[in-house]
């Protein structure tokens, strides 16, 4: 995925209230960027790593720029926006780049599915084949080389497992898809020390028949993309 426009590059001061970031430029200006990420975002934003953000020509937006990528003091990369994983993980299945999601022929997003009034990522379909559901997550969450999910404690993220399971108890195909944003990670596991319930959530999900997948991205300030399968380890 190539974006849209050229990245501008800057110095972040800080995030604060969860959606909203100071950035020097490199001309000396300070600007406030939106910051598209709900989570903790922990080590991804600390003060004085290198950021790009991506202008906005709508004279209505509020704020003129978002925060895309983040370049940290260790050389890796991190995609910040997590609204991009959908758009990467749809490209990578149309680009037949996931190996476990190759023979769909229709591809179908925000799907309503299960028990609990949700809606799924991804719905893939193909005559003969069974349905297949694809909740999509984003992590960049590095400890020590491993990816952790979730980064913060997650109701909806338990609510997705539930659905996902009972997809999967109606004989269809149930997958979770870790889109790993952080060039540092080599595998995925689930951060039982952050939410000790989605973990056990996770854990049934898995029993009763739900299919992990882990995909690593390749990310600069000028295009990110899906290139590279992890281990998970539950």
């Amino acid at each position: 995925m190539q974006f849209s426009s050229t990245l501008i590059q800057g110095t972040l001061i800080k995030r604060y209230k969860r959606f909203l970031a100071d950035v020097q430029l490199t001309d000396g200006s300070i600007v406030i960027a939106h910051c598209p990420n709900t989570g903790a975002m922990t080590g991804c934003a600390e003060p004085g790593w290198q950021v790009w953000l991506s202008p906005s020509n709508n004279p209505k937006r509020k704020l003129l720029y978002t925060w895309e990528v983040v370049l940290t003091n260790q050389l890796h990369w991190i995609g910040v926006n997590t609204h991009k994983a959908n758009a990467l993980v749809k490209e990578a299945i149309q680009d037949k780049k996931i190996s476990e999601l190759i023979g769909y022929q229709n591809l179908k997003a925000e799907v309503k599915f299960g028990e609990e009034n949700s809606r799924i990522d991804f719905l893939l379909t193909a005559p003969e084949k069974a349905d297949c559901y694809v909740e999509v997550k984003s992590v960049s969450l590095l400890d020590n080389n491993l990816g952790y999910f979730p980064d913060a404690k997650s109701l909806r993220g338990q609510k997705h497992l539930r659905e996902l399971s009972y997809v999967a108890s109606q004989g269809k195909r149930a997958v979770l898809f870790f889109c790993v944003q952080h060039s540092g990670i080599q595998s995925v596991q689930v951060a039982k020390h952050i939410d000790p319930d989605y973990a056990k959530e996770l854990k049934q999900a898995m029993l009763n028949g739900v299919q992990i997948l882990c995909y690593r991205c390749e990310i600069n300030s000028e295009k990110i993309y899906i290139n590279q399968s992890l281990q998970f380890f539950s």
